[in-house]
Formats: C-alpha cells, structure tokens, sequence
C-alpha cells in the first residue's frame, strides 16, 4: 500500500555517521511517491565523513532508490545543498535529466510559491564563522552517541524511544532563543523574496506555522525526529513522522492479512 504526494521534502539524514536513519528514511520512501522529491540539504555528512564516519551499503541504498524515483517513477528530485554537503559547492548548479543539484529552489503550487532552502545559509555561524559550527558538530556527536547508547538499553527493556538529544536541546535557554530567532530570520527572507512561504531544515526542528503572514515550513531531520514534509494533492502540507507512520502502516497490513485470512476461510467452508 503505497500513499501518493505531489509533493515529500526529506532533510538532514546525515548519511555517514552512525546515528543517521538509513534503513528508515528507505523504508518510508518505498511506500510513498510523488511527483517531486526534495532533498533540502545535510543529505550527506561531508564533515563526519572526514572526521571519523562511515560510507555503508544502506547510504549506497539510499542513492539507488532516489534513481529510481528519477528514472521508474518519472518524479523529479532536487537535491539542495547542506552545510554538512557544501562540498556539493564545486559542482553547483548541476542537472540531469530530471534530477538536479541547487542552492535553493522556488516551489510553485496551487497559486502559492514557496522559497525552499536549506537554510544555513541565514545562519551566521554556520556561515560567517564556521570553526565554531564545526566545534559544536563535535559536542552534538557526542550527544547523539549518548543517545543512540541510552535507547539502546531503553530497546533491551521494552521501551519506547525516547530523544534525549532533543530534550537536552530543547532546555538549553540559548539553543531555544537560537531556533526562534532562525525562524523569524527566514520568515523575512520570504517576504524580501515576495513568497508565501518558505520551506527549511537545518535545525532539526519540524514546524508548520504562520510567522507574521508568512506559512514557515521544516522538514525536521532523519537523526532524531524522523520526519518528513509532504504536501498532498489539493495542495494542503502536512508533518509526517515516521515512527506514527510506521504503527499505522503496520496497523493496516495486520487489518488487510485479517481480511485475507477471512476470505480464505470462507472459501474453504463453501467448498466443504
């Protein structure tokens, strides 16, 4: 059962490190299609990749699928650069056939246009003053190790999931004050651009709201929300999480076996 999208955005997966959702992010994509994928940025960690990450068959996977979207599928992908893949930079802008490399990208839809970006690039750390980005990349490992090792022993005992990287974050008064002031920054970059809305990641913080007349879009991350934008066919957009997908989705197929199931017992009692 598959649920078709005109639209999915999916960001930061951060292939290359350990923590990244691979087999997830794979799995979600072979049960949804649309007619236009966007890959907003930190599809690929360029950073930990040179530090101490790893290339994996699974990533490999990853780029297979995302060909046969292009090429099976006729969907189009649009693969906008990161600042954890902003060695994409040398190559920029890049194009083959109904595939594509930009910096940022205009999406049209039903009347409305959105500014599609990663977003880093309104982000003066990561911009202006990289070495210190690059130092809290190093903090942010740790924390996502630390997280990867605590659910691990919350799995061993039957627990639910639980992000403490997130939590952790999400009480840090200055990285708060630093997630507003970026949403609020790129509210204006659409207004300057005379957009009705403006679609990000980089944060890792999903969000569908109106920031002063402006529809703030963010696709969240692959590492430790596990979430996704889709907008569907009336042109409606919608935050998708993974994990709600993935109890739905099992859900489903345990109903349709039980009707399977059914049906099969009744054809055998009709032809006893």
């Amino acid at each position: 059962m598959k649920t078709h999208y005109k639209t999915i955005v999916v960001s930061d997966l951060h292939l290359g490190i350990k923590s990244s959702k691979a087999k997830e992010i794979i799995k979600f994509l072979k049960h949804h299609t649309c007619e236009k994928l966007i890959l907003n940025g930190d599809i690929i960690d360029g950073w930990q990749l040179k530090r101490s990450g790893k290339w994996k068959r699974k990533h490999t996977k990853f780029f297979k699928l995302v060909m046969n979207y292009v090429s099976k599928r006729k969907c189009e992908v649009i693969y906008l650069r990161g600042n954890h893949d902003d060695f994409l930079d040398e190559i920029l802008p890049f194009k083959l056939g109904n595939f594509s490399i930009r910096k940022w990208h205009y999406h049209e839809s039903f009347g409305k246009t959105y500014f599609v970006v990663h977003g880093d690039l309104f982000d003066s750390v990561t911009h202006n003053l990289k070495w210190i980005a690059k130092l809290g990349d190093v903090g942010y490992t740790f924390l996502l190790w630390l997280n990867r090792h605590y659910n691990t022993y919350r799995a061993k005992r039957g627990l639910p999931y639980y992000s403490l990287s997130q939590v952790v974050k999400n009480k840090v008064k200055s990285a708060v004050s630093f997630v507003t002031d970026f949403e609020n920054e790129l509210a204006k970059v659409a207004k300057d651009r005379k957009c009705d809305g403006i679609i990000c990641g980089h944060i890792h913080q999903p969000a569908d709201r109106m920031i002063d007349g402006v529809h703030y879009l963010n696709s969240g991350d692959w590492v430790e929300t596990l979430s996704a934008l889709v907008e569907d066919m009336e042109g409606n957009w919608h935050i998708v999480y993974y994990n709600d997908w993935l109890k739905e989705h099992t859900k489903r197929k345990a109903e349709a076996q039980q009707a399977v199931d059914a049906l099969i017992d009744q054809t055998i009692k009709k032809s006893a």
